[in-house]
């Protein structure tokens, strides 16, 4: 999977050594570069724009989220506690199958509720309408189109358990229904949102009368260079005059592309048939994505007509690498190396296999040059988790 990080912009200026290692260093000013671009394209389209915590969850940047968009959307009962608690606004949630005993929490959170199956539907509405306020109910469907370009992260690949099949929709399925919501993109621009639109139009508006939104989940690059706004915008306008629905987006990547990177250290140097580097960065604990798309991280100041490396990871497991990566000039032990566009994904996944330590989290000001340390994680953190 090829990665979408664009160049280094101000991290190119940055001295690694600043931050302890290893490290996430995210750019508020590149975040509120992304969020004003979402902005303008909600109040150009007239879209509600809900930020995807699965995606990005650094609540310390909450108050800046807050000035731009509408609110987030959350997978579960912690994603939503969060995001009642520190990001405000609209709150919708979306579960593959909800648990009777966390239900209840949920909703007391939540403005929109989606289902990912009629049955878990029927089975919670009660639930919903015996609220003393109004919950929207969606749900999820499966436009049975593939736009994804790996299948384990492709919603509409054969057999998949995420959403009903359009062509199980029946009106029996849509009672209490107030949205329907589809998620199937990954990273990708405007065209396959609109190809997956026409595949599904014709099923969708018999049912319109009956609906007060459409959700188009996320995997919107809409901060991408590349991407076309101009279109996405008039998408979503004439799809609101012809259907007189809320048009819903709930980006994730856009949010923090490119305004992130991944500070690690070089421990150790040797040779097996290549010149190997370990780091202090692990992909299976810090960017398992590395692993599990795969993808290739770009990383600072890359060289590929340089000295080659393998870089890896201190875990033993025999995978544990993030790839090979030319340098100018040869490493040494204890130079930094940085990874970029880690900010979305890498930074919500991340585990302490093998006891391997959680990287910091740094904010920095690219303006201003302000750098504050937001989080450092200890043994306890590794620990308390543990029994």
């Amino acid at each position: 999977m090829q990665t979408q990080a664009g160049d280094a912009g101000a991290f190119s200026h940055f001295d690694l050594s600043r931050v302890p290692s290893p490290c996430f260093v995210v750019d508020e000013i590149a975040i509120a570069r992304n969020l004003a671009i979402l902005a303008e394209v909600a109040d150009q389209s007239g879209a509600h724009i809900l930020s995807a915590l699965k995606a990005f969850s650094m609540f310390a940047l909450a108050p800046m989220v807050r000035q731009y968009l509408h609110g987030t959307c959350a997978s579960g009962l912690y994603e939503a506690r969060l995001a009642r608690e520190e990001y405000g606004g609209e709150v919708a949630t979306y579960c593959a199958g909800y648990k009777e005993s966390e239900f209840a929490d949920i909703l007391a959170l939540s403005d929109h509720i989606i289902f990912n199956s009629a049955a878990q539907k029927d089975r919670f509405l009660p639930q919903v309408r015996a609220l003393s306020r109004e919950v929207l109910v969606g749900l999820r469907i499966n436009p049975e189109h593939s736009e994804g370009e790996i299948p384990k992260y492709d919603p509409c690949a054969p057999n998949s358990r995420l959403g009903m099949p359009i062509s199980q929709l029946t009106p029996a399925c849509l009672e209490g229904v107030d949205g329907l919501h589809f998620h199937t993109l990954c990273e990708q621009g405007f065209a396959p949102l609109e190809r997956t639109w026409s595949a599904i139009e014709a099923q969708v508006l018999p049912y319109v009368s009956r609906l007060k939104w459409l959700n188009f989940g996320g995997g919107h690059h809409i901060t991408r260079g590349d991407y076309d706004r101009t279109s996405l915008i008039q998408f979503i306008r004439d799809l609101k005059a012809k259907t007189g629905l809320e048009i819903y987006l709930e980006p994730g990547e856009a949010v923090a592309l490119d305004a992130g990177i991944l500070v690690g250290e070089v421990l150790d140097l040797l040779t097996n048939g290549m010149a190997l580097a370990i780091t202090d960065i692990s992909a299976t604990c810090h960017m398992p994505d590395v692993i599990e798309a795969p993808y290739r991280a770009a990383m600072l100041n890359e060289d590929p007509r340089g000295h080659i490396y393998r870089l890896g990871g201190p875990s033993c497991l025999a995978g544990d690498v993030i790839g090979d990566y030319g340098r100018t000039t040869p490493l040494a032990i204890g130079d930094r190396v940085a990874f970029l566009d880690q900010a979305h994904y890498s930074m919500v996944k991340t585990n302490t296999f093998n006891g391997v330590a959680l990287p910091s989290i740094a904010l920095w000001n690219s303006e201003t040059d302000e750098l504050t340390m937001v989080k450092q994680f200890s043994y306890d953190n590794f620990r308390n988790r543990l029994s």
